[in-house]
């Protein structure tokens, strides 16, 4: 059962909403349709594993070797991809790189990453207040990480050099990795037509829960193209990283789940907002 909603309410019904989602989407729109809904699927980005699984099998036996002292997850899908390597290219290196995982300090930048680890039986030993990278930077200032030698999993192959300077700048060797890559979901004239509907009025909401979806958007539409189309539809993020891409690129994220950043708490808060 997705939630608890009864089939009748339907606290959207009349509402068009565009989910540009790609891994969860069947799930996020029937969250949606249960309500009454309208949904526009339009996966904007997919996910994909490292075209190359070299580099992401050698981070992960030094990691296995205890060659780590903390771990920075920024993603809880780069965890599952990482394991989804080795349990495909190089399945005895699992039990040696879990063992060496839950004996690391293990440093979080949001809940789902938090998710993941719960998972496996094990916590967070530092969570960022924020689930940003300056949330993690400020949860790691205060720390001597002079020689401590760490791991940066990376979202994307977003170099993130803000964080990556930090560390080295703190003292401590930086060891990244990249498990999966962004790549093109819809094709450019679905893109387009999304646009377009965004343009006419035809869409009230439009839910961006990842910084990528955003950014092919605007590949697409241009930046000032983008904003004039979501000028008057609600625009909701799924957190405070969309939400700071969002006004990085001048587009005002009007909704925002206030605590948990995943699906159900930013249908609820679309639900309120257009009920």
């Amino acid at each position: 059962m997705l939630d608890s909603v009864p089939m009748t309410a339907q606290s959207l019904a009349g509402r068009t909403i565009a989910v540009p989602e790609s891994r969860e989407i069947e799930v996020f729109a029937a969250l949606l349709e249960r309500r009454g809904a309208h949904v526009i699927r339009c996966p904007l980005i997919a996910i994909r594993d490292a075209p190359d699984p070299g580099p992401v099998l050698a981070w992960s036996r030094r990691l296995a070797a205890g060659a780590l002292d903390d771990l920075i997850l920024l993603t809880g899908e780069g965890l599952r991809r990482i394991l989804a390597a080795i349990e495909l290219h190089e399945s005895a290196l699992k039990p040696p790189f879990i063992a060496a995982l839950a004996g690391m300090r293990k440093i979080t930048r949001g809940p789902k990453p938090a998710k993941v680890l719960r998972e496996l039986g094990m916590t967070p030993d530092i969570a960022a207040e924020r689930p940003t990278t300056e949330g993690v930077i400020a949860s790691l200032r205060g720390l001597d990480l002079r020689q401590r030698r760490v791991g940066v999993q990376l979202y994307g192959t977003e170099p993130n050099r803000p964080l990556v300077d930090f560390l080295e700048g703190a003292g401590a060797v930086v060891s990244t990795v990249a498990p999966y890559v962004y790549a093109d979901a819809a094709e450019e004239r679905a893109v387009r037509d999304l646009i377009e509907a965004l343009r006419e009025g035809r869409v009230d909401a439009m839910a961006f829960t990842s910084s990528a979806q955003i950014e092919r958007l605007i590949a697409v539409a241009s930046e000032d193209g983008a904003r004039s189309a979501l000028a008057n539809t609600l625009v909701a993020a799924i957190g405070p990283v969309v939400a700071d891409t969002l006004r990085r690129h001048g587009i005002d994220a009007r909704l925002m789940p206030e605590e948990s950043f995943f699906l159900k708490p930013l249908t609820s808060a679309l639900e309120e907002a257009l009920r």
